[in-house]
């Protein structure tokens, strides 16, 4: 599938910086800086974007390209006209660096790390895997998400879930952690230093068209559900996706004021999870929201 490169316009906490976000990977392991049209030999991208009098520094990660400016300009006036050229560019097939064949592998680190759920185990690594967040419940859901089948041929891996930098796996009952956590990391780190996707194309859709959809359905909610929906991404989902997994509202019933709320990765499933929503979610959205919710109901992703 051909990709259709979209940028997102993310302001950064320096004025001067301004980071264009891309909704597929750019690099695979390595981040470069250019600090003038000289260094960018081997960015056509970076290249074009020094003929801009105001670009100082160009920054290129993984799935983005940050730009230093000199002061002749606000970001306010020029940012939506960069976005566009890199957008341009980026669908233009072009490259946006050309790495030669001595170029140096990123060695891939991989560390395990446990969740309020026994049955989930948390991997994370030092570089982006994906975007935004895809759940996997069996190996039928994954012709677009090569890691994802590769880790359910492993016979102890009953469903996964991956976000950002970190995959969650949740286990059969037949296997122990203390056993098997060696030969999922180093399974991930081989092939995460092979270069291999994590997604294909088909699989990725962008940030931008994930918020229109989701800004198209907040909008159809009532008063109340918007509020339950602003609380759990603010207050809630932080304190989730440490935990690796992730929380969705589904519906509010205004009759009998409860809230239906899908668990997904390590929080689908989990035995404390009762203990969560009520003690946590649901005495937070009581206290939020006085007289308008009286339970929380969880709907396992």
């Amino acid at each position: 599938m051909e990709k259709n490169f979209e940028i997102k316009i993310e302001p950064t906490s320096n004025a001067g910086i301004v980071k264009f976000e891309a909704n597929y990977f750019l690099t695979e392991h390595t981040s470069y800086e250019y600090e003038n049209i000289d260094q960018a030999k081997n960015s056509p991208l970076a290249q074009q974007l020094f003929y801009l009098p105001f670009v100082k520094r160009v920054f290129i990660a993984q799935n983005f390209v940050a730009i230093d400016k000199y002061e002749i300009v606000e970001w306010a006036d020029v940012q939506d006209e960069v976005a566009e050229q890199i957008k341009n560019y980026l669908n233009s097939g072009q490259p946006v660096v050309t790495e030669n064949t001595t170029t140096k592998k990123v060695p891939i680190t991989i560390y395990a790390e446990s969740t309020p759920n026994p049955a989930v185990l948390k991997f994370v690594a030092n570089k982006k895997l994906v975007t935004t967040g895809h759940e996997f419940k069996n190996i039928d859901d994954t012709k677009d998400a090569p890691l994802a089948k590769e880790l359910f041929h492993l016979p102890f891996v009953k469903e996964v879930y991956i976000d950002e930098n970190y995959i969650s796996i949740s286990k059969y009952d037949m296997a122990d952690w203390n056993e098997i956590t060696l030969e999922i990391r180093e399974f991930l780190r081989n092939y995460l230093e092979q270069g291999k996707e994590v997604l294909s194309a088909n699989a990725t859709v962008s940030k931008k068209e994930i918020e229109k959809r989701a800004d198209a359905d907040f909008e159809k909610l009532d008063d109340v559900s918007k509020d339950i929906v602003n609380i759990i991404d603010e207050y809630i989902k932080p304190a989730v996706a440490s935990d690796g997994g992730n929380i969705l509202f589904d519906s509010y019933d205004p009759d009998s004021k409860g809230v239906k709320v899908v668990l997904q990765g390590a929080c689908s499933g989990c035995p404390s999870s009762t203990f969560t929503l009520k003690n946590g979610i649901e005495n937070m959205l009581k206290e939020m929201l006085k007289g308008k919710v009286e339970y929380v109901e969880a709907i396992n992703g």
